[in-house]
């Protein structure tokens, strides 16, 4: 009796105290262990065990039996989560009330409104490299609505990235990273659609990729590819947002030849010497320095999409976290170039 008075103490203090049930479990657990250690290592006539109700079976049959109920419980509550249908895939029709109340701080923005959320809805983006840049990318597109999302990486996730790539759990490890970053995006909002592609753009197959998309987002770690990138959006008359980082500073621009600012190239047009713009592996990268980058690059997708404010485009900021400096300059198209130089 005064085993069984302990235990519903503890259990009424926790609920009370509204102390997570995990923790109630342990503390309880902790009492019936007590109990079966006296019953276990104390004389039979021992004062301690006959408080305690003098039977060790009789402890031992009680812990077995709560283990069982334990057991089972568990197991059905993960075969009825496992039976729980999926969520229906983004649709274009009407918001749901979810979605309203979900979408609220940005319906009520002037600049977004309803249409402007409508729009995102409706939009494609495609975010090339899930990684330092990506990730924070990718969030907040799923997060604000975006209704197609697409993803295209074709590495898996190591213990280094996740000193700064945040879409990315340590459980995750091994794991293809669009696969890892579709997970997270669903988990945040399961109203969007996300199409991972576990593979590196090439050539080849960007056309056909970028021609399914309203929007492109490079936040790869090369200029091979960069510059593949940019050649594709050109050739699709799609926007680019692209950003690049290193050790504390980052950059970004958006880049739209078709409507009249330059190209990824104009403003590029060769890749630096060796050892000039040296890798993150390289180099190093303070880790909280591609969230706030991949995040600029999620506000000025956003812009685009719905319109408001004024956008990067034909101009390039630059973050110094340093220094704690911003720096926004214009950019001009080049009409020699190579890419973009017979475009309009």
């Amino acid at each position: 009796m005064t085993v069984l008075l302990v235990a519903a103490g503890l259990l009424a203090l926790g609920l009370l105290l509204k102390v997570p049930r995990s923790l109630i479990l342990w503390g309880i657990g902790l009492v019936w262990l007590a109990t079966v250690l006296a019953h276990a290592l104390l004389p039979a006539d021992h004062p301690l065990p006959l408080a305690l109700g003098g039977d060790l079976r009789a402890w031992g049959f009680l812990g077995i039996l709560t283990a069982v109920v334990l057991a089972y419980r568990a197991g059905f509550m993960k075969v009825k989560a496992m039976a729980r249908p999926a969520p229906a895939p983004a649709s274009q029709g009407p918001f749901t009330p979810a979605e309203l109340d979900r979408y609220a701080r940005h319906i009520v923005l002037h600049e977004i409104g309803g249409m402007g959320q409508r729009r995102m809805k409706e939009a494609k983006v495609l975010v090339v490299g899930a990684g330092g840049l990506g990730s924070p990318a990718l969030l907040y597109l799923a997060a604000a609505g975006v209704g197609t999302i697409g993803v295209i990486d074709d590495d898996t996730v190591s213990v280094s990235n996740l000193q700064r790539q945040v879409i990315h759990t340590d459980e995750r490890i091994g794991m293809p990273k669009v696969f890892s970053a579709e997970r997270a995006m669903k988990a945040i909002n399961p109203h969007v659609g996300v199409r991972p592609y576990n593979r590196r753009l090439t050539a080849g197959d960007a056309a056909e990729l970028f021609a399914g998309y309203d929007l492109i987002l490079d936040g790869s770690d090369n200029f091979d590819t960069r510059y593949l990138v940019n050649a594709a959006a050109v050739a699709a008359k799609k926007p680019l947002i692209s950003a690049a980082i290193t050790q504390w500073e980052g950059q970004i621009g958006l880049y739209d030849p078709a409507r009249g600012a330059p190209c990824y190239a104009c403003v590029f047009p060769e890749r630096p010497a060796a050892g000039l713009a040296p890798t993150c592996a390289e180099a190093g990268v303070m880790g909280a320095l591609p969230g706030v980058v991949g995040s600029m690059m999620a506000v000025e997708a956003i812009k685009e999409i719905t319109g408001a404010g004024e956008t990067l485009r034909g101009r390039m900021m630059i973050y110094d976290a340093l220094y704690g400096e911003t720096r926004v300059f214009n950019v001009k198209r080049d009409p020699g170039c190579k890419v973009c130089g017979g475009a309009h």
